[in-house]
């Protein structure tokens, strides 16, 4: 059953004291069905800077876990002892960079004003072959798309589905579809806009690894494996609009006695949250151009020094020679190597300073961040991998690469070199076919770009060919995720054999980089992008993560300057790389 919006009392604006208001009624009414039941509740709120909402919501997560304390000395904060921890080693309650950055004095101290830690409901995960449960961390992801204006910024698990093994898209998208079965949704956003705003309600967000195994490299800790969240709290923006989703899973034997207090902690959570990021929230970006460099302010002056090479060049020499002998002798069309990078900062990262200047600097990507364990995966991704709203859909081939110039006229010099490499051309061919076999016997209208553009990012320019069509019938975005993920961009052509060649020659494990990332909702409409671009960031330690697609001419010196434009998309943001 889904209640209608005069089910329960309006409510317009955005305090805590309204949220819990709306909320509490819905809880209270689940809590004597006898069957867990989803319960979510959406209202119109004032506008907030995404950035700013994410590092508000790391302070919260902070304070919430085991009372840890950052390096820095800002307080720490307990959720079983209370809210004044101990303090850091050097006494005072500044910025808290002990866990990748964070914000000073009022800002850190906002939350001592309240909010608890939303308490999570019973989370299955799905494991192959059966389900079970687990406790939901709390921890924040960030969805940031700034040339459109859209971002989502997931607050707490209400919810949590784990996967692993050859049908982890199937696992999630049941378990979530059985979450919903009798759910209450009440959309007050819609009623004050007439229509349903996308990326709003309950959904889910989260990622998949590359592979579908779990990850056991050290650098993956706490993304080992695939992760949907239903938050306890979403902010969904677009453009000057935003509206908070709250979310409670009910289990079957109620919440008679909890239900007060779990919808008053999550309107104390908000009530931190939104004033801890009022308080946070940083200038406003300066006016610059956002394709030659950041403004004074957003700069850093910390390069960050290299500790490790997974492979190193002559391994990758090697390598590269091997695959592109593969591909010549016929055995594959295409096989992507990657590489990863391990960095030492001179000190913790800070998180909020990278997000503003990817925020500048990579407009036309997709900005993620996923907190998980003290550790944040993060990157600017160029490349989607799917949209679908409805029967509608969108997604895009991104192969082929080339520098930038120091001027626009060296800048159209390269890209009409990208356009004429023979190398580049087939490499980007492999994936338009790929996308064009998979995605026609499911669509009743396919368009594909008769010839690729060239995309100008801030470090490297790409061939990419815009694919769009509308599906025979209606199918959740994760079912084409399943059918297209990993593309011949971050895998290889045929993908069975390329898949066999870089588990031979690669090194590493790749873990979330190159994976799915993104959201869905109810109505299993969302988008996700191919998580490139992206590295892990814990204190000072940071991982980044590239690859290059390896065809028959391909050169081992060339491929190796390649994936070290494509480092430095990141690198730059975190500091940049010690020359």
């Amino acid at each position: 059953m889904t209640l209608q919006v005069g089910d329960v009392p309006s409510v317009a604006g955005s305090s805590a004291v309204e949220l819990e208001r709306a909320l509490r009624p819905l809880v209270d009414a689940a809590s004597g069905r006898g069957r867990r039941t989803l319960v979510s509740v959406t209202l119109p709120v004032p506008w907030h800077d995404p950035i700013a909402l994410f590092g508000a919501a790391r302070i919260v997560a902070d304070r919430g876990r085991d009372g840890d304390q950052g390096r820095d000395g800002d307080r720490g904060w307990d959720r079983d002892r209370g809210r004044d921890g101990d303090r850091g080693r050097d006494g005072d309650q500044g910025r808290d960079t002990g866990r990748g950055g964070g914000w000073t004095g009022p800002a850190a101290d906002a939350i001592a004003a309240g909010g608890a830690r939303p308490r999570p409901a019973d989370t299955p995960t799905a494991r192959p072959g059966r389900a079970g449960t687990e406790t939901a961390e709390g921890e924040p992801v960030l969805w940031f798309q700034p040339g459109a204006g859209f971002a989502l910024v997931a607050i707490g698990a209400a919810w949590a589905i784990q996967v692993a093994g050859p049908g982890r898209f199937e696992q999630a998208a049941l378990a979530w579809r059985a979450l919903l079965d009798g759910a209450s949704v009440v959309d007050l956003a819609a009623r004050a806009t007439g229509t349903r705003s996308r990326g709003t309600g309950p959904l889910l967000v989260g990622g998949f690894g590359f592979r579908p195994e779990p990850s056991r490299a050290p650098a993956w800790r706490g993304f080992e494996r695939d992760r949907l969240v239903l938050p306890s709290l979403l902010v969904t923006i677009d453009g000057g609009a935003a509206w908070l989703t709250a979310n409670v899973v009910v289990p079957s034997d109620g919440l008679e006695a909890d239900g007060p207090t779990a919808t008053g902690e999550l309107a104390d959570s908000w009530a931190a949250v939104e004033r801890t990021a009022r308080l946070a929230a940083g200038p406003t970006i300066p006016a610059a151009d956002p394709d030659r460099g950041a403004p004074d302010t957003l700069r850093v002056p910390a390069p960050l020094r290299v500790a490790g090479l997974r492979p190193g060049p002559d391994e990758w020499h090697a390598s590269v020679g091997r695959l592109a002998g593969a591909v010549g002798r016929g055995r594959a069309d295409k096989v992507v190597l990657a590489r990863q990078v391990d960095l030492v900062a001179p000190a913790p990262v800070d998180l909020s300073l990278a997000l503003r200047r990817l925020e500048v600097t990579a407009r036309e990507s997709t900005i993620f961040a996923v907190t998980r364990h003290g550790r944040t995966f993060l990157g600017a991704t160029p490349e989607r991998l799917v949209r679908v709203e409805g029967r509608a859909f969108r997604t895009i081939a991104l192969a082929g690469s080339i520098g930038r110039g120091t001027d626009p006229a060296e800048d159209e010099r390269l890209a009409a070199e990208l356009l004429a490499s023979a190398k580049d051309r087939e490499e980007h061919e492999v994936v338009v076919a790929m996308l064009r076999r998979t995605l026609a016997p499911l669509a009743e209208e396919l368009e594909v770009a008769p010839d690729p553009a060239v995309v100008t990012l801030r470090h490297v320019q790409h061939l990419a060919t815009e694919v769009r069509g509308r599906l025979r019938q209606q199918a959740g975005v994760l079912s084409l995720v399943e059918q297209l993920h990993p593309t011949p961009a971050v895998g290889g052509a045929p993908r069975e054999l390329a898949l066999e060649l870089i588990a031979a020659e690669e090194r590493l494990d790749r873990g979330w980089y190159a994976g799915p990332l993104g959201w869905l909702d109810r109505h299993d409409d969302g988008e996700f992008v191919v998580a490139i671009r992206s590295g892990v960031v814990e204190g000072d330690r940071v991982s980044l993560f590239a690859g290059c697609g390896i065809v028959a001419d391909s050169d081992p010196d060339r491929e190796w300057a390649e994936s070290e434009m494509k480092l430095e998309a990141l690198a730059s943001a975190l500091g940049g790389l010690e020359r």
